[in-house]
């Protein structure tokens, strides 16, 4: 407390150490906050698209010169280590702005729809894109820099404001994510980062007045945001999670699927909604891609982030660490056998596991039927792949999913047949990573696009507008007055169109040319 303002600390995951403190902003001031944005937004909005990429650009070159600091902060707020920071955070945030700064204009660029009819030839349609006014962006704590910070500058881009909330946990991220958005030459009340609790976060946005609400985060809350969100028809973007399958072919190079299998399910300590949880192996190959899979979760270095000589940092939370345990207990209690467990120095805190593979393991299990979020792999043998794929799409997730053979056009037909937003081939969980390809889920992994075109057309409205070339006339054929020589003429236009003998079109010519007069008369 300080004062009327309070405060909510942060601790570093591996080592409980106090790493700062954060000012908690209230419902009140996050309504304040959305009113002072509209303004802001109405003048950025009417800027162009270069002029607002100009305005965004300098972002890049601040991320670039300050790579380090950021990676290190975002592994002390979250656990994981400096490497992964670097690479799945700081290099994703500098290719999301380069990307969208070159992108922006042709996206935003009006579109002419082309003519559907002949019927109709006089009128030109053109598609705008119409920035939604306020938007909130409430993000997760696995991904604390990177997730957010995409969403942000396609926001602010496409001529929106931006109200950003980032997870409890991940409190100096926050912070952080806010200097290097400043760091752009936005004008004051564009952009603002606000701390309010997790448990009222999206009742303050949606009750605040957003124009439409992102959400990254658990499914039971994402239901709960869109049903609240009903109440005023406010849009919403949901990503809520998965359970991703991995599909490995008899015809897969084993050692790059053992090598992809631990670093899509590991990395992070497990703790990406697009990792690797489950793997089907087929049957003839299913023992030699074990031992690899043993042999390389052996391999793997746990531990705190001193000298880079780690592999895996901790879980960020003792809550999931919970999780994870539980589920891995209702696997061996339910005749899982844990094949592969790396090791864990015993000097440090309760907040580091293992890495773990566990065989005998069947959708009875919540490990293969919920979203574990941790370092926890099950792998199960299959016949044939059409079985894998049955077994991939028996879930109510579905983020994205994985085929791996030697067999390229094999692979892709089956990655058509799996029920999830993104299937990538011989590789895993780096298309989060790839700006250009939109990232989104199926089933109750969510609804809306992030990322390349579709998740920019997320930021904005579609409005059409209609111009009619021939509006030297008086009027339209089916304008009033209303009468019979007219309802015969529409009926011959309607043949003329569409008739399939050439006496059926030129009886409708001839009643058509009768109700023509009608376009000269006032």
């Amino acid at each position: 407390m300080d004062g009327e303002n309070r405060y909510a600390d942060s601790f570093n995951p591996a080592t409980g150490e106090k790493i700062g403190s954060a000012l908690i902003h209230t419902r009140d001031q996050v309504k304040q906050a959305v009113g002072r944005a509209r303004p802001a937004q109405a003048a950025w909005a009417g800027l162009s698209a270069t002029e607002r990429v100009k305005a965004v650009r300098p972002i890049k070159d601040h991320l670039l010169e300050n790579k380090e600091r950021i990676a290190a902060t975002i592994a002390g707020d979250n656990g994981k280590t400096r490497l992964d920071a670097l690479v799945t955070e700081v290099f994703p945030s500098l290719l999301a702005t380069n990307y969208y700064c070159r992108h922006t204009a042709p996206f935003l660029a009006p579109r002419r729809i082309r003519g559907g009819s002949m019927a109709l030839m006089n009128k030109r349609s053109r598609l705008h894109r119409v920035p939604y006014g306020v938007v909130g962006i409430i993000s997760p704590w696995n991904y604390p820099f990177s997730i957010p910070f995409a969403e942000v500058v396609m926001a602010l881009l496409a001529g929106n404001a931006v109200i950003l909330k980032v997870a409890s946990e991940t409190l100096q991220v926050g912070m952080l994510l806010e200097e290097v958005l400043h760091s752009a030459d936005l004008p004051p009340h564009l952009f603002t980062y606000v701390n309010v609790p997790g448990r009222i976060a999206g009742d303050a946005f949606l009750d605040g007045g957003v124009n439409k609400l992102f959400f990254t985060g658990s499914v039971s809350v994402g239901k709960y945001l869109m049903k609240k969100a009903a109440d005023t028809l406010t849009p919403v973007s949901l990503e809520l999670g998965g359970n991703d399958a991995m599909l490995v072919c008899d015809d897969a190079d084993l050692d790059r699927a053992a090598a992809g299998a631990v670093w899509a399910g590991f990395q992070n300590a497990g703790q990406s909604c697009g990792g690797v949880e489950r793997i089907y192996a087929h049957r003839n190959i299913y023992k030699p891609f074990l031992e690899r899979l043993k042999e390389k979760t052996l391999a793997l270095r746990v531990g705190q982030d001193i000298d880079f000589k780690v592999d895996m940092g901790c879980m960020t939370t003792a809550r999931q660490v919970e999780t994870v345990q539980a589920h891995v207990k209702d696997a061996v209690d339910k005749g899982a056998v844990i094949f592969a467990r790396s090791q864990v120095p015993v000097n440090l805190s309760s907040h580091f596991l293992p890495a773990m593979v566990l065989t005998g393991v069947d959708h009875g299990m919540r490990v293969m039927r919920e979203e574990t979020f941790g370092p926890v792999i099950g792998v199960m043998p299959v016949d044939d792949m059409a079985e894998a794929v049955t077994l991939a799409n028996d879930s109510d997730l579905g983020l994205t999913g994985s085929v791996w053979s030697a067999d390229r056009k094999k692979a892709r037909a089956i990655a058509t047949s799996i029920q999830a937003g993104t299937i990538t081939i011989n590789d895993h969980l780096m298309s989060q990573g790839l700006h250009e390809t939109a990232w989104g889920g199926f089933k109750t992994s969510g609804i809306g696009r992030t990322h390349g075109r579709l998740g920019f057309d997320e930021m904005t409205e579609p409005q059409t507008i209609v111009d009619d070339t021939l509006s030297f006339l008086k009027a339209n054929l089916w304008w009033h007055p209303f009468d019979r020589i007219q309802y015969e003429g529409i009926k011959g236009f309607m043949a003329c169109l569409f008739a399939k003998s050439l006496r059926r079109r030129a009886t409708g010519l001839m009643a058509l040319m009768r109700i023509l007069p009608r376009l000269f008369k006032k």
